[in-house]
């Protein structure tokens, strides 16, 4: 049980600190199918 409580403990500040470290840049939003995953070209490219 103590093992367990510990695991725990540590798997929580790993995820708090990966979620501090990450700031806003994190989607948190799902899969994105459609328009909203297109990227815009960018203004000098050529095909």
């Amino acid at each position: 049980m103590l093992k367990l409580a510990i695991g725990f403990v540590v798997f929580a500040a790993i995820a708090l600190f990966v979620i501090f470290k990450a700031g806003d840049k994190v989607d948190m939003s799902g899969e994105k199918h459609g328009t909203e995953t297109v990227q815009p070209a960018a203004s000098g490219a050529k095909h």
